[in-house]
């Protein structure tokens, strides 16, 4: 098994598209091998999720066996698939696709920064130190919606640097939005898009929660939200443009779902890794912790789900990104942006690995399997 991007021990969950099937088939994996394990009771993922003991389901129902992991992981990149052997896919399908952003404070700063910036990643450099002279406090110690925070809300705002992104990072309400529709994500070895208008760009590796339609957390898994800098920074009312576009979410490459082994509490320790590795040569690697996560990913959950806002079929959020790639890339004062052909990958040992290949969202496979396909398909096959 291939320990580096699947996990040596624990419940996964996942779809793979196998030969000879028209709709997706439910997966996991037992002693390095993967099954199908497609059934009545569990035709998708979501409904998976939704029983009242998802892991002991899929540690207890029948499969059959397709073939080994890393076979199986070698032919999901888009540069390698080969129809007849089967692929993984985004092992989600009719969740919400929801995010949190704003939650840490490295990412809150590079959010100033592209507001003040208004988009243009020449002036990043100068704008940081100037930025982080004015703000001064450590941010990383201040609890978001405390009296404390407020305090430093007021100092803020009559320094005359406030601004929307300090808002949603230290204030009171947490910023949750759309990721993408159902069924719009892509999974491990797939190619992830970048809207040809953008100039400047970065992955965003953040842990995803699996949540059912009651607002139980059932599992995680790995994700990148793919952002466009300059165009969020010109406007954040461009932010569906920033954020939703043809493959511009990646998530994978399996949930892993609770159990006694793992929990949110392994979720809320996990040491998170990511790597750039460029065409050009290029190489940037990053480390954190989702202990420096500024709101608990439960108060997350709780801002996007409850008697406020109801999700019949369930959701996965993005808990944020604890990275801002700031490395020079092109020569000093340039900055970090992705080149086509970029490899991305983001690990943490208890999720595995998710890696992808950035292209252009206009070039990117087009996506046009949804809910409505899925549906018709699982109804042919008499699995609804």
């Amino acid at each position: 098994m291939s320990n580096a991007i699947v996990p040596t021990s624990g419940v996964l969950l996942g779809r793979a598209k196998i030969p000879g099937y028209d709709h997706p088939r439910i997966v996991t994996i037992r002693d390095g091998i993967v099954y199908d394990i497609t059934d009545k009771a569990g035709p998708t993922v979501r409904d998976i999720c939704e029983m009242a003991e998802p892991a002991s389901y899929v540690t207890g129902v029948e499969g059959t066996r397709i073939g080994a992991v890393d076979a199986v992981l070698a032919n999901s990149w888009s540069s390698r698939f080969d129809p007849a052997d089967p692929a993984l896919l985004s092992p989600i399908d009719l969740q919400a696709v929801k995010a949190s952003g704003v939650t840490f404070v490295a990412s809150l700063l590079e959010r100033v920064i592209e507001e003040q910036a208004k988009g243009d990643k020449t002036r990043a450099d100068s704008l940081r130190e100037e930025v982080l002279g004015l703000i001064g406090a450590d941010l990383s110690q201040i609890v978001p919606g405390s009296p404390a925070a407020m305090q430093v809300k007021e100092a803020l705002i009559a320094r005359g640097v406030w601004s929307q992104y300090l808002e949603v990072g230290i204030g009171p309400d947490a910023e949750i939005f759309t990721k993408g529709q159902p069924m719009s994500t892509v999974g491990f070895g797939a190619d992830v898009g970048l809207h040809p208008i953008s100039s400047w760009n970065n992955p965003e590796p953040e842990i995803v929660l699996v949540v059912a339609s009651s607002g139980q957390i059932v599992g995680a898994t790995l994700g990148n939200d793919v952002n466009l800098r300059d165009v969020e920074g010109r406007s954040a009312l461009l932010l569906g443009k920033a954020k939703d576009n043809n493959a511009s979410g990646s998530v994978g490459p399996f949930v892993r779902l609770f159990d006694g082994e793992f929990t949110l509490e392994t979720v809320k320790a996990a040491e998170l890794s990511m790597r750039v590795e460029g065409e050009d040569g290029f190489v940037l690697d990053g480390h954190s912790n989702m202990a420096k996560i500024s709101r608990k990913p439960e108060s997350l959950v709780e801002a996007t789900i409850g008697r406020h806002h109801q999700y019949p079929d369930g959701l996965v959020l993005f808990l944020g990104t604890m990275f801002a790639p700031v490395k020079d890339r092109d020569g000093p004062g340039k900055g970090f942006t992705h080149k086509l052909g970029d490899i991305v990958s983001i690990s943490t040992p208890s999720l595995g690995t998710l890696s992808n290949r950035v292209r252009l969202s206009t070039e990117c496979a087009p996506w046009t399997y949804g809910a409505s396909h899925l549906l018709r398909d699982l109804a042919r096959a008499e699995l609804l």
